[in-house]
């Protein structure tokens, strides 16, 4: 408090012998001021004695933050024409007139009634004028002055943040810039060292340091290490007055962190890791886990891992957990226990992004041996096939065996195998399988033309215990199931194709319903070449058993004088005419019965119709009408007469028929055109050629 007390006359002093030129005489202005310092009491009558310079007339200062008892004398007015006698009288007008400066009236001194704060304002300006007392007639023209604060180091310095953040990478050089905080000072930069700022550190020693003028934090030490420590608390100073004491100071904090850079490899905590993996296990599945530990962070820890070496690479792979940092070593292929019972493995841990800075530091990856034991299990039985082809004749008898199928235990126990067949593939239940042996067999004849491939699947199961005596009344399956109701893992099961080999069962046929047509002609036309007809044959049984087809007659008309077949042998025949003068009149209609063998053993044949019309046609043979020709009469006859003639003739025909009938005749057909009543139509019987 004394320092302050001391500062302020220091500087009230220095105020007056600033300003301690009084104002020369002039007779242009009648008023002028005196100056007079705050230490003065402020009381009346006491007036500064004059100095032989003059007064600065235009301006007053009075020093802020004056906190005396009194009121501060700013100053005192007096004009020349004042004899002392009371006439005159002096006003003050302007900023702050009336309330916080004030004149008396009758000696012209003013004085501040109030604190001043430079900062708040800096100066006032303000009018003063002499009038008659009595009748307030100016006896001057008003002058104007201006009251100046006076600054006095008041305020502390102030940074523009209560508190700071700032990174800076990990091991930095010595004076790498950090970051610059800045403070300012309310008080008169151009006045004294008020507002001289100095930074200092007082707290983050020796780690970092400040440059006084500019506030730039800089590292102070070299290789400062993340992982050692990361965070830093520094305290700022900022102090006016140049620094020098006395002046006020104001601080601020400022948390450093160090960032990380790529500065450590990664590093397996042991030396060797022993997993194991089941040999049920299936490929996927996970074998276990190693980590390699990295105290950088961030994509600077990052770590991917890899197997480099060990006899077990083709069947092992690793991958990386990422969320983790884990290398998750999964199987890659099945493993078996009876084969091999363990694998070694080289697993190598390696940086994904390595800092070119720091390469010296590497290298960046650590190596790892992983040795992986194979745990037996009690694996299914193993067919000795993926799959079976095999071959039954059809028709053959119940109970043929059809073929084997045969399954073995892979563990060191070799447990004895029990077969069954899946009905689910077997639903008319054609086979059944002895489940001891594995040899299949079937319960029917089968045909090949119903199914030429019939597909079933056959279980194997392990059995471990005398199972016959619980298993006595139960079908294999269901005996199984009830031994072992959660032991379906031990079953293993195969897909069996059995061929339905063909045998000679079916005779050929034609192809189609074919017919043939025949031109009536002459008994002295000649033959035509062309065939009336080429037909083919379909058989059912294999191509073995089938083609080639053997056409021919049956042996009881193979001298008819009709028609004749010629077997092309390519597995067709055609059939010719063996006469002409073929007439619709006599017949119409023939029926030839024609024999077709195949090329089996034995051979099977069949006898198959094929019906002949006679047509009519026109002079190139086409084709006119098949239908049979009519005797026409004369359309002019009466009714009475048309009926008697056809009565005649169904007694005539009756007769004939009496005769001439046979089981391989039909008779004849009397009737009338529908088109023309007056045409009677007679068709001849159809014979069997």
């Amino acid at each position: 408090m004394k320092e302050n007390y001391c500062l302020q006359a220091a500087l009230v002093c220095l105020g007056m012998l600033c300003h301690s030129q009084a104002f020369a005489p002039e007779r242009r202005g009648h008023l002028r001021p005196s100056f007079h310092g705050h230490h003065e009491k402020g009381k009346e009558g006491q007036v500064l004695q004059r100095s032989k310079r003059g007064w600065v007339w235009n301006q007053f200062f009075v020093i802020e933050e004056y906190t005396g008892p009194d009121p501060v004398l700013v100053g005192r007015l007096h004009s020349d024409i004042d004899s002392g006698d009371g006439n005159i009288k002096y006003i003050l007008s302007g900023e702050g007139a009336g309330t916080i400066f004030v004149i008396d009236d009758k000696s012209g001194n003013i004085h501040a009634t109030k604190t001043l704060d430079r900062e708040e304002r800096a100066q006032y300006t303000l009018m003063a004028q002499a009038v008659d007392r009595d009748t307030n007639r100016p006896l001057e023209p008003p002058s104007e002055f201006i009251v100046k604060v006076q600054d006095i180091n008041d305020n502390p310095p102030e940074f523009l943040h209560e508190t700071y953040h700032a990174n800076v990478p990990e091991r930095s050089n010595v004076g790498t810039s950090v970051i610059q905080v800045t403070a300012s000072d309310a008080d008169d930069p151009t006045y004294g060292n008020s507002a001289k700022l100095v930074y200092s550190i007082l707290e983050g020693q020796p780690y970092f340091s400040v440059e006084a003028q500019t506030g730039i934090i800089r590292t102070a030490l070299p290789n400062m290490d993340r992982e050692a420590k990361e965070e830093y608390h520094v305290v700022i100073q900022a102090k006016d007055m140049g620094g020098h004491m006395g002046g006020l100071s104001g601080t601020t904090k400022v948390t450093i962190t160090l960032t990380d850079v790529n500065d450590n490899p990664p590093k397996f905590p042991q030396s060797v890791y022993q997993m194991s993996v089941s040999e049920a296990a299936v490929p996927g599945e996970e074998v276990g886990r190693v980590k390699a530990k990295d105290p950088d962070i961030g994509e600077n820890g990052l770590v991917t891992y890899s197997i480099v070496d060990g006899d077990g690479m083709e069947l092992f792979e690793i991958t990386t957990d990422y969320e983790t940092q884990e290398g998750v070593i999964k199987l890659k292929k099945p493993v078996d226990f009876e084969t091999k019972r363990a694998y070694s493995l080289k697993v190598e841990a390696a940086n994904v992004h390595i800092d070119p800075k720091f390469i010296s530091n590497g290298p960046f990856k650590d190596t790892v041996t992983v040795k992986i034991a194979v745990e037996d299990a009690d694996e299914p039985p193993m067919f000795l096939a993926p799959s079976y082809i095999h071959e039954v004749q059809e028709n053959a008898a119940a109970g043929t065996v059809v073929g084997r199928v045969h399954a073995k235990d892979p563990d060191a126990a070799n447990s004895p195998i029990r077969y069954s067949i899946d009905r689910h593939t077997d639903l008319d239940r054609f086979f059944t399988i002895n489940p001891e042996d594995g040899f299949i067999k079937t319960t029917k004849p089968l045909d090949r033309e119903e199914t030429a491939w019939l597909n079933i699947t056959v279980f194997a199961a392990e059995i471990q215990c005398a199972w016959t005596n619980v298993c006595f009344s139960l079908t294999f399956p269901d005996c199984l199931h009830s031994l072992f109701p959660d032991n379906r893992h031990q079953e293993a099961k195969v897909p069996v194709a059995i061929r339905i080999l063909d045998v000679n069962d079916n005779a050929p046929k034609f192809a189609a319903p074919y017919e043939g047509f025949i031109c009536e002609s002459d008994q002295t036309k000649p033959l035509s070449n062309q065939p009336i007809v080429t037909i083919s044959a379909d058989d059912k049984d294999d191509t073995a058993n089938g083609p080639r087809f053997i056409f021919s007659l049956p042996p009881e008309i193979i001298h008819n004088p009709n028609f004749t077949v010629r077997d092309n042998r390519d597995n067709t025949a055609g059939v010719y005419a063996r006469r002409g003068g073929f007439s619709r009149q006599k017949q119409d209609l023939y029926l030839l019965p024609i024999v077709i063998s195949d090329g089996g053993i034995p051979p099977m044949s069949s006898t198959n119709t094929l019906t002949i019309k006679v047509c009519g046609c026109d002079v190139n043979g086409a084709l006119l009408s098949c239908n049979a020709e009519a005797y026409i009469l004369n359309a002019g006859l009466s009714t009475g007469a048309l009926i008697a003639i056809l009565a005649c003739i169904v007694i005539l025909l009756g007769k004939d028929l009496k005769g001439t009938s046979s089981p391989r005749e039909d008779k004849r057909l009397l009737y009338l055109d529908s088109k023309s009543p007056a045409r009677l139509m007679i068709r001849f019987p159809i014979k069997l050629v």
